[in-house]
């Protein structure tokens, strides 16, 4: 599959107490998922960097032994209102489940938000892998089949109520007194297998005509869902080659469902731990390292695994197990590098307490930006999503190092050339399915 994209994409993904499970003890690192100034502030300094967007995770349940990130957070679609206010043109990301949420309502956040936000937002479609059920008055969370067939039906529904009205659908004529024009507002009236909604949506088209699409999920429905209708694709890589492999597969069936192919753009997570030589990049790494909970970080690799792994040998690779019905693509590639790289439990746990699974490029800003350059011209990504260790720091040594270097040889942008998240990534506007019609 050839690539023709000019430049890459970036987006930061933001949890504000950074992404290795031990940033927030790095000398200097602030810190704090409900602490807003930071957040404000990391999202206007990737604003002036120009980045793509911002991106918010989300999680619908919470232990004492969470990543620091994660044990509390702001919910998202209320946080991407607040930075809406204070920002002009990055664009804003947030995670929504289709398993835990309803399509009019996510319709409407989402679409009021492109409003706010003059045409800057996304939407992380997500079917939550963690068992939420007993904070939504459900029996049992639904397996991993059945939510990605409830997401598929979920998607089509909000796409459908986010085309409720045409373009000029207000005509506002105080001379005629006609407000609406009642030919461009349509209902939807869907009867599915999992919905049953009429529509329309009390909200006009957004700016955007429809938000951009995210998925996140890599086993094969999650693939199977990316390549219909994600515009943008997350995922966690650890190999060039195995990253290549993702891409291909990734883009052919994009191809195959009649989509071109660069308007689903490959970003996988990366985390750069970035030093002015080699060594002092691996002593950044090793002092984060140290600070690993070790216990903590088996309890994380035993919920991705979905199994308590704590009598298991700390020092022997992981045995073959069975992929659990949560999170399975994560699962999946904790077992892959386990068996493919011989790496024991302990180390496996070390590597997800750092970057839970995504890649780890540490070395000077000349040795991460030739990897990100590596991937994007091999045909392994379109662009990144960028996770700082710690924060601000992090970010700023980036901004500072590797983004001047990737401007050099023409791969990202000076400024910005237009003002959506669509302009900035290169998707066009959705047609409406009903103008035709007229």
């Amino acid at each position: 599959m050839s690539q023709t994209l000019s430049q890459m994409r970036l987006g930061l993904f933001i949890q504000a107490a950074g992404h290795h499970f031990s940033g927030w003890r790095y000398p200097g690192a602030q810190s704090g998922s409900e602490n807003f100034k930071l957040i404000r502030q990391l999202t206007e300094a990737a604003e002036r960097a120009c980045l793509d967007m911002v991106f918010f995770g989300d999680k619908l349940v919470t232990t004492a032994q969470e990543h620091p990130s994660m044990i509390v957070r702001f919910e998202p679609l209320t946080l991407l209102g607040a930075l809406a206010s204070v920002t002009e043109r990055i664009g804003l990301a947030a995670t929504a489940s289709t398993t835990y949420g309803e399509p009019y309502s996510v319709a409407r956040q989402f679409g009021t938000l492109d409003h706010i936000s003059e045409g800057r937002v996304a939407w992380n479609v997500v079917t939550t892998g963690y068992d939420s059920a007993e904070n939504f008055t459900r029996a049992t969370h639904p397996d991993h089949a059945q939510r990605y067939a409830v997401a598929e039906e979920f998607v089509d529904v909000v796409r459908g109520l986010w085309d409720s009205f045409e373009d000029g659908a207000y005509v506002r004529d105080a001379k005629t007194g006609v407000y609406l024009d009642a030919q461009k507002m349509h209902r939807l009236d869907h009867k599915g297998e999992y919905f049953d909604i009429a529509g329309p949506l009390n909200l006009t088209r957004s700016p955007q005509g429809h938000p951009v699409l995210i998925q996140a999920g890599s086993s094969g429905p999650g693939m199977g869902l990316a390549a219909r209708v994600a515009e943008v694709v997350f995922t966690a890589q650890q190999d060039l080659a195995g990253a290549q492999q993702f891409y291909a597969d990734l883009k052919r069936q994009v191809v195959a469902h009649g989509r071109d192919p660069q308007h689903c753009l490959v970003m996988p997570g990366i985390m750069p731990i970035i030093g002015a030589t080699q060594a002092d990049a691996q002593a950044r790494f090793e002092q984060l390292q140290q600070w690993t909970d070790l216990d903590a970080a088996l309890l994380l690799v035993s919920d991705r695994l979905g199994q308590d792994l704590s009598g298991f040998d700390l020092d022997q690779p992981l045995p073959d197990l069975p992929l659990p019905q949560n999170m399975r693509s994560r699962a999946k590639l904790l077992l892959d590098i386990s068996h493919r790289d011989g790496l024991t439990l302990r180390q496996i746990c070390y590597l997800a307490g750092g970057a839970r699974g995504h890649k780890m490029v540490i070395g000077t800003p000349a040795q991460v930006a030739d990897e990100m350059i590596a991937w994007f011209e091999g045909e392994a990504a379109d662009g990144f999503n960028l996770m700082p260790s710690h924060f601000p720091e992090g970010l700023q040594l980036f901004i500072d190092g590797v983004l001047p270097i990737l401007r050099q040889r023409g791969l990202f942008r000076e400024r910005y050339e237009g003002r959506t998240l669509r302009d900035h990534l290169g998707l066009p506007r959705p047609a409406h399915r009903f103008a035709a019609a007229h």
